[in-house]
């Protein structure tokens, strides 16, 4: 069964409050490291940017979620990892969210956040997992080599 346009952006909105809240626990564990502490900003932003298609559909927005339900990974390393997954996954939600919509607004929304996902964030956490859990979280530190 198609999902109705307000199950869409509540899968959406979720997923990027789940981000976002998941990285500010991060950085309350472990300070303000990168790239955690770059794209926990850009999360609000997509929460920012969905919002407004609930208002133009005349949909409700759902009630936001308690921060305290996420939990921060026992390691920098693992959160890398953790960021790595997450945004996989975001990009293959996108995929499943454009397709079941014909609504062009919502589209075009959805392809932005899934573009910034996979050419950005995705990049960046897996860079994080390539140099390991360095101490400071990449704050200048490079170990010893860069990646392509």
């Amino acid at each position: 069964m198609k999902p109705t346009l307000k199950e869409i952006l509540d899968e959406a909105l979720m997923d990027e409050y789940k981000a976002r809240d998941t990285y500010r626990k991060i950085i309350d564990t472990f300070g303000p490291v990168r790239p955690f502490s770059n794209i926990v900003e850009a999360e609000q932003t997509h929460i920012d940017m969905l919002k407004p298609l609930y208002e133009s559909h005349g949909i409700p927005l759902p009630p936001k979620p308690d921060p305290a339900r996420v939990e921060a990974p026992s390691t920098l390393l693992e959160a890398c990892r953790t960021g790595v997954a997450a945004e996989i996954e975001n990009v293959a939600m996108y995929d499943r969210l454009i397709a079941a919509t014909q609504a062009e607004d919502v589209v075009d929304v959805l392809k932005r956040l899934q573009a910034a996902s996979r050419e950005h964030h995705l990049p960046a956490f897996q860079r994080c997992v390539e140099r390991g859990d360095t101490p400071g979280g990449g704050h200048g530190h490079r170990g010893g080599r860069r990646s392509a």
